[in-house]
């Protein structure tokens, strides 16, 4: 038999960004004010009336990530199933959280998704 080894993951704390709406976002960042940060993290994406996600991601470069690849849609993980191109972005926020651990906490999200509705996020096709 191999070796054992027991790894202990310490918590995560995160602080949310409020909910900002897609198209708020989507404008310059000088005339809304809504500056998202240039740092690792994690970001999750619904209709404004809802609770389920319809994405839960991370990111090293959230700005990147959520400025261009997922409002703009260019080249994004989701493939062929992007948002802005099947949803009513009119309706749907955006939040993210800074953090140094995106997997580790993306994973958790989702495992979070899964338990409440018996699924993962519409947009989201493995952890």
């Amino acid at each position: 038999m191999g070796e054992k080894e027991i790894i202990k993951i310490p918590e995560i704390t995160l602080e949310w960004s409020e909910w900002y709406p897609w198209n708020k976002i989507k404008e310059n960042a000088r005339k809304t004010g809504i500056k998202v940060p240039e740092k690792p993290g994690v970001y999750e994406v619904k209709y404004r009336d809802k609770n389920e996600r319809l994405t839960i991601g991370k990111s090293k470069n959230l700005r990147r990530r959520i400025k261009q690849q997922l409002l703009k849609g260019k080249n994004h993980s989701e493939g062929k199933k992007i948002i802005k191109n099947n949803e009513d972005v009119s309706k749907i926020v955006i939040r993210w959280a800074i953090t140094d651990r995106p997997a580790t906490v993306e994973e958790a999200l989702h495992r979070r998704h899964r338990k409440k509705f018996g699924k993962l996020p519409k947009y989201v096709e493995h952890t």
